[in-house]
């Protein structure tokens, strides 16, 4: 027996299959090399040097080549094909069958890719990140276009590689990774009636009487205080420094290799430090799941997150349900005018809650409050299904862009830097990302709802910056599952209803209401 394999029969009164260990063994190996593209990328985005990068592209294209190398052994099918004939194991409910499940799953995809098309693909999307920071500053999207059009063409490649599902469409393959079972019908037939419910909503905001003061949104603070102050409200809210980090970049993100090494970053700005604090506990909460996935399951699908939507459930919960919360500002004001004295001293509680909440359409989706940021998502899910069919080329991307922003948010874009070169998810080629955004949205809210039914005076305990009831409750019945469920059959363990948009908007309509006098 392997020594992965004699580590797992120590803890589980059961021995396993001797397949199973071997089959650990393998996919721990794979993961290390990921792990391993996944510090190296951390550090192009967050301090390598610009004329490092097409060396470090070539480094990235190798270890993908690898990766995917070990993960379409031959072997990794034979391990697999051994434990599913083992209807007992199968059957059992286990973590360690869960992982046969998922890993067959990746198998399955994997092996429709080439490995050429892999490193190709790492390389290429390695290569326009650091073409669309220059073309993002610059606001040069054409200096971005032959690197979109090379990542288009690939994605579509991709998705026929992958296989279209039955009645869907190609977009449909490449959401599968992100959100498994994901379609483009099922993502429409949500965001439909809520497109509806938010921009009637909105409208009626924009109608209201009274309104929220917004002038704490553009009161300078130093730049070096307001890291010191961010990095104080994460660690308050439960993320572990001694196993994680906060950089900058040019757009926030969250890495990790492991749950002991979570890469956090954020931006700054020096007229507004509500910026900062969004993005920074947004990030927060992707690596408070990521610390707390199982250490004992690293390497194994059961020590991974379950999907994006998921994994934006947490990120959303933290920076919206929490940080926007009346309990949140209550703690936070003192917190911060202990930071800011005395620039902050004369913001009372209302003005900072109602800061944080003020509703106002806007241009950038990361800046955007509750009430419009899904329109935003929305954009991007049309114009990426587009892209992807062939129905947008991409040089009519900005003007498209432009006009949908226009339609979905009454506000015009002045050029492409705050337009369609705003977010770095398609120079990534992570198309079929942007519903996740929307889904954790909706899960967020359900599952912070069943939270405050299952923990008593939680939302108060916010005011006196007593977060672990819900770190604990979030890491007990989601974050240590890993994938042992899919998304559908966590929400509904966790909250005991299929997925619903009812949580949300009494959220949203609950809390903007009585603030806009409502």
């Amino acid at each position: 027996m392997t020594n992965a394999a004699a580590a797992f029969s120590s803890l589980d009164p059961h021995p396993l299959p001797p397949a199973y260990g071997q089959l650990a063994s393998a996919l721990r190996e794979a993961n290390l090399l990921r792990s391993t593209g996944a510090v190296l990328t951390w550090d192009q985005e967050t301090m390598a040097p610009p004329r490092g990068i097409e060396h470090r592209s070539r480094q990235l294209a190798l270890l993908a080549r690898l990766q995917h190398e070990r993960t379409t052994d031959p072997r990794v099918g034979d391990w697999l094909g051994e434990l599913e004939a083992d209807r007992g194991f199968i059957e059992s409910g286990s973590m360690e069958a869960a992982n046969v499940r998922e890993a067959r799953r990746d198998y399955l995809r994997e092996t429709r890719l080439p490995v050429e098309h892999v490193s190709e693909f790492a390389e290429v999307v390695s290569n326009a990140q650091q073409a669309w920071i220059g073309a993002r500053r610059d606001s040069d999207f054409p200096a971005f276009e032959p690197w979109l059009t090379n990542i288009v063409a690939l994605t579509r490649d991709r998705a026929a590689l992958l296989g279209t599902p039955e009645g869907g469409e190609p977009w449909d393959a490449l959401a599968d990774a992100f959100e498994p079972g994901c379609t483009a019908a099922h993502v429409t037939a949500i965001f439909t009636p809520l497109r509806a419910r938010l921009v009637a909503f909105i409208a009626e905001i924009a109608g209201a009487s009274r309104r929220p003061s917004d002038e704490f949104n553009d009161h300078e603070l130093p730049l070096e205080t307001q890291q010191l102050f961010v990095r104080h409200v994460i660690a308050r809210l439960g993320f572990d420094l001694s196993r994680g980090r906060l950089d900058t970049s040019t757009h926030p993100f969250c890495g990790s290799t492991h749950c002991h090494d979570v890469r956090l970053t954020t931006r700054y700005d020096l007229r507004c430090v509500n910026d900062a604090l969004g993005s920074s506990i947004h990030e927060a909460g992707h690596g408070m799941y990521e610390q707390g996935l199982p250490e004992r399951e690293i390497g194994l699908p059961s020590g991974t997150a379950v999907s994006l939507g998921i994994h934006e459930s947490q990120s959303r919960m933290w920076e919206n349900q929490v940080g926007r919360s009346r309990g949140f500002w209550q703690w936070c004001t003192t917190a911060m005018r202990s930071h800011f004295a005395p620039s902050c001293d004369r913001f009372s509680v209302d003005e900072l809650y109602g800061a944080a909440n003020v509703v106002k359409p806007g241009l950038i989706r990361v800046d955007a409050d509750e009430a419009t940021y899904n329109l935003h998502v929305m954009v991007r899910f049309e114009l990426e299904r587009r892209l992807v069919s062939g129905a947008l080329s991409v040089g009519e991307l900005p003007g498209e862009w432009n006009r949908l922003i226009k339609e979905h948010l009454g506000v015009t874009v002045p050029n492409d830097r705050l337009g369609c070169l705003q977010d770095v998810h398609w120079s990534m080629g992570a198309f079929g990302y942007f519903p996740t955004y929307t889904l954790g949205t909706l899960y967020a809210a359900q599952f912070h709802e069943a939270a405050r039914r299952e923990i008593p005076g939680l939302e108060d305990g916010y005011s006196r910056g007593e977060f672990e009831p819900l770190l604990r409750w979030l890491n007990a019945g989601i974050h240590a599952h890993g994938r042992r469920y899919s998304s559908a059959e966590l929400c509904q363990r966790v909250t005991g209803a299929t997925l619903s948009a009812e949580p949300f908007m009494a959220h949203l309509e609950g809390k903007l209401r009585p603030l806009y006098g409502l």
